[in-house]
């Protein structure tokens, strides 16, 4: 790939940032309005070596998703909605046991088969909830094109560095709309590979011989002369099951913390005239777009008003949000929900500012005006 202007769909861009960040394994089956990426990755990884294989159903897909990681491959895959939600056993699974691989879901209409064709983004909870049992989450909200090169470089990134499945999650819009963006030569991004363990097998422990990042156990590849137990049972520090209380309790908040400890170098946030704003928009995805226009149209009609964009949802970045807060009047939710994530923004504010969502469920773009509409009213 080289560094000149591509113009790209949002899911083509996801396919060659995988293949960027070094993923050779891809598994799934087709789902509208993921579809694309599905299609890309059976063109692309057998000219680097890689391997694509459709499977009989969603469930069956995010398994062999699993077993590859576990062989030592940079793996994903890619779904909607009601894909997503048969995935969540697995992506449970995979949480347990520790193992890096990203999900793509690209979101729809819902609930159920929904709107197969229109945007949404009402998955946003499902993302860090959906699977049962505490554990972390990453996920990951593109809002361009250039972004879903970027951040599926980045989720592959921290799923190998964390020792866990990373979600990137954006809109159909975001799947489907085309922009002109630079690809990133070979070497331009940072690519993050899963340390080894430097321990013979007779020595390696699957969760207790450790990494150099806190708290992430070092994962071997099953075929290098590693044997190891997986399950998704609570386990000891060589991967069989324990009914030991404290054990349990002690790996379970292992677990969280080996993610919760590190969110400055998971978060990552776009501000917009946030610095003087006496309102602010909290927006992800294609509705960040809509915002971003909104806020310079505020702008010119003189009113201050910011745009606070996360390009990471979970953990969610309080912080920031509770930062914004302190200083606006209002802060203003807008997303293809009747409401999810404007709870999140209630919650860490703290009281501080007002909240008022912007909820929109059909199947049309939450517009700039609608926005600015609702930035008026707080002027």
């Amino acid at each position: 790939m080289s560094k000149k202007k591509r113009l790209m769909q949002g899911n083509e861009a996801c396919s060659h940032g995988a293949i960027y960040a070094g993923c050779r394994f891809f598994a799934g089956y087709p789902i509208t309005p993921s579809t694309e990426i599905a299609e890309n990755m059976a063109n692309l990884l057998p000219k680097y070596g890689g391997y694509f294989i459709e499977m009989e159903d969603e469930i069956a897909a995010m398994g062999a998703v699993i077993g590859a990681s576990l062989g030592g491959g940079k793996t994903l895959t890619a779904t909607s909605g009601p894909g997503f939600s048969l995935k969540q056993e697995h992506i449970g699974f995979a949480c347990i046991a520790e193992i890096p691989c990203v999900i793509i879901n690209v979101m729809r209409g819902g609930p159920s088969t929904g709107f197969p064709t229109g945007p949404s983004q009402s998955d946003i909870m499902q993302a860090r909830w959906g699977t049962h049992g505490d554990h972390p989450t990453i996920c990951l909200t593109p809002s361009t094109v250039s972004e879903c090169f970027t951040e599926t470089v980045r989720a592959f990134n921290l799923s190998e560095k964390y020792r866990t499945p990373v979600i990137v999650t954006y809109d159909e819009i975001v799947g489907h709309m085309r922009e002109q963006f630079i690809v990133p030569e070979p070497g331009e991004l940072e690519i993050i590979n899963r340390e080894k363990p430097s321990c013979g097998p007779e020595e390696y422990r699957p969760f207790g011989t450790w990494s150099n990042v806190p708290d992430v156990p070092v994962l071997a590849p099953f075929g290098e002369g590693y044997r190891f137990h997986v399950t998704g049972l609570n386990h000891r520090d060589d991967g069989f099951p324990t009914n030991d209380g404290k054990l349990i309790d002690r790996e379970e908040r292992r677990m969280m913390r080996k993610v919760n400890s590190q969110i400055d170098d998971i978060i990552k946030i776009e501000s917009i005239n946030i610095e003087d704003a006496d309102i602010g928009v909290f927006a992800y995805g294609s509705t960040a777009r809509s915002a971003k226009r909104a806020v310079k149209m505020a702008r010119e009609n003189g009113i201050r008003a910011g745009l606070l964009k996360p390009l990471t949802i979970w953990p969610f970045p309080e912080k920031e949000v509770f930062e914004l807060a302190k200083r606006v009047k209002a802060i203003i939710v807008p997303e293809m929900s009747l409401g999810q994530i404007i709870f999140e923004v209630e919650r860490t504010s703290k009281g501080k500012c007002d909240i008022s969502g912007i909820n929109s469920v059909d199947a049309e773009p939450i517009s700039p005006s609608m926005i600015f509409d609702a930035i008026k009213k707080f002027k």
